[in-house]
């Protein structure tokens, strides 16, 4: 059986111009800012007169851990969009922007894909309308002023050795993770070691999706702490006075981006956080400009429900006191088989036993979401080689669960194939059920709420954390960031920090490496285990298979 490729699937869009699009949102043409034809940026000026109109819903789209096999998140985020539209309802999805690091190592795009994909794919998945350049030359500049501050005199008393502010690249790149620059003499300045980090993880990208309008923004970045001097007194961005040209580069890039789906339905794509390494979510402002305008929105987090939802409910709704009515928990019939131990070369195989011993990491994840009082349903996105015996032990699974297992076609369908999962969601979202409560609360000490998330979402027995860990937490709790939601950099791929621990383990602990103070961003970063702030390629990259084709297109995008 052949099918199309997403990237062949998107070409044959029948695009509707994107002033259309925004009409039927209600925005002016005035307040686009068109981007070619098919995709435009909505005003700061229209988005502040929505302020008095009431929010409309918010379902999130979130997954259980990931596996080699696909889980289709973002593919049943789009597809649940289209679903809520087909069915009467005026629905607009949210999500995030796609990074060039993933497109071009393992991961692909992240525009959806078969019959549920935002378009252009193409320009979504590659440079689109520039966001995550501008997010990369606002945090390079203030590296470039830090080091020229310290170059020209000192005047801040920067202790050289104490400079916490690295440099970023929206690339995959392991040979910079650690660096010594300025090396060459006198003129280059004073040799020091630091690294980079790829964009997504940078804390500018993390201000930029919480930041509710510019001077927001930029009181925002003007608070993020670059370096201490010998005292250990924090030099921060304002000091460098780096926060408004910083500023002047994102101003067009704070300002959402409007594209649509394969079926002409309103999609806001904008910000783009790994939930991995960062908070995983899609701006506020898009979300927020979204409840505006839609009855029902639909977004994402990223991964597992361990990462993105749990940084969705403690991070974003906190900070933007927004509220989720309603979560979709995505599955697939392979992801169990493979939680139940049966390799990706044999996945094609019925086999309900395996399915049976995975669904735990599917069942866990059920009773986490439960935790923060928001109801639940588990979207099972369909595959063509899944058996009719195989969808019913996962349905069966949940039910004994307390929550309902919905079998989703949109990959190969569209909304036609995700009516019945829409229909459910309009009515968890409309029974007022939803209680929602974020973790722990804000004046909770910082060790216990990285305890608080270990513990009740990962299962795990204990933190494990130097001293010099706990002294840093206590430090910026004596500063004033005691409030600060935590975020955890973990690996994706299993509830524990062990990649390779799949399932639902029990009996592990999470080693806590380092620590970083987001303060403009306003949470705390904690890295655990082995996971890299800038990822590496793998053997093969995608790149490899990227090209331009005959007639000029793109080929080998996915």
């Amino acid at each position: 059986m052949s099918f199309k490729t997403d990237i062949e699937i998107a070409r044959e869009a029948k695009k509707k111009p994107i002033m259309e699009i925004g009409a039927n949102l209600g925005i002016p043409s005035e307040h686009l800012l068109p981007y070619g034809h098919d995709k435009a940026k909505v005003s700061q000026e229209f988005i502040n007169s929505l302020d008095t109109r009431e929010d409309g819903k918010l379902i999130l789209v979130t997954a259980i851990n990931p596996t080699p096999a696909g889980e289709g998140k973002t593919t049943t985020t789009v597809g649940l969009g289209d679903g809520l539209n087909k069915i009467g309802k005026n629905a607009v999805i949210c999500i995030r922007e796609a990074s060039l690091g993933p497109n071009f190592g393992m991961k692909g795009g992240a525009a959806g894909g078969g019959y549920a994909q935002v378009v252009p794919m193409e320009e979504m998945n590659l440079h689109f309308t520039g966001d995550f350049h501008a997010i990369t030359s606002a945090h390079n500049l203030l590296s470039a002023m830090i080091d020229n501050h310290i170059y020209w005199g000192n005047a801040l008393e920067i202790d050289a050795r104490r400079v916490v502010w690295r440099r970023v690249m929206d690339m995959n790149d392991r040979a910079l993770r650690d660096t010594v620059t300025s090396l060459g003499g006198v003129a280059n300045g004073f040799p020091r070691q630091t690294g980079f980090d790829i964009t997504v993880a940078s804390e500018v990208m993390a201000i930029l999706c919480l930041a509710k309008d510019l001077e927001d923004l930029q009181s925002r970045l003007g608070d993020i702490v670059v370096a201490y001097t010998r005292e250990r007194t924090p030099i921060y961005c304002r000091d460098i006075k780096a926060d408004g040209a910083m500023t002047v580069l994102l101003k067009d890039a704070m300002q959402p981006n409007l594209v649509q789906t394969l079926e002409n339905n309103p999609a806001f794509v904008h910000g783009g956080p790994f939930a991995n390494i960062a908070h995983g979510c899609n701006s506020v402002i898009a979300t927020r400009t979204a409840l505006k305008l839609g009855d029902y929105v639909v977004t994402e987090a990223g991964f597992g429900a361990d990462l993105g939802a749990e940084k969705f409910m403690n991070i974003k709704c906190r900070k933007a006191g927004i509220a989720p009515s309603a979560v979709v928990l995505v599955a697939t019939v392979r992801a169990m088989k493979m939680n139940g131990g049966v390799a990706k070369a044999d996945l094609g195989a019925e086999n309900v036993e395996a399915v049976q011993k995975g669904c735990p990491n599917l069942g866990r994840h059920i009773a986490n979401i439960k935790s923060f009082g928001v109801p639940v349903v588990v979207g099972i996105n369909h595959f063509h080689s899944d058996t009719e015996a195989e969808i019913a032990a996962v349905q069966a699974y949940v039910a004994e669960q307390g929550a309902e297992a919905i079998v989703c076609k949109h990959w190969a369908h569209g909304s036609a194939g995700t009516e019945e999962l829409a229909k459910k969601v309009v009515e968890m979202a409309d029974s007022g059920s939803a209680n929602f409560a974020p973790l722990y609360p804000d004046d909770m000490p910082l060790f216990e709420k990285v305890e608080t998330i270990a513990k009740r979402i990962y299962h795990a027995d204990a933190v494990i954390a130097d001293k010099s860990v706990r002294a840093q937490l206590k430090t910026w709790e004596e500063q004033g960031y005691g409030h600060f939601p935590i975020c955890m950099a973990k690996t994706q791929y299993s509830f524990s920090t062990d990649p390779n621990l799949r399932g639902a383990p029990t009996g592990h602990s999470v080693p806590v490496r380092e620590v970083r103070l987001s303060a403009g961003a306003g949470f705390i970063v904690v890295i655990c285990g082995e996971i890299m702030t800038m990822p590496g390629l793998p053997r093969t990259p995608a790149a490899e298979n990227i090209r331009i084709g005959d007639a000029g297109h793109v080929e080998g995008l996915f």
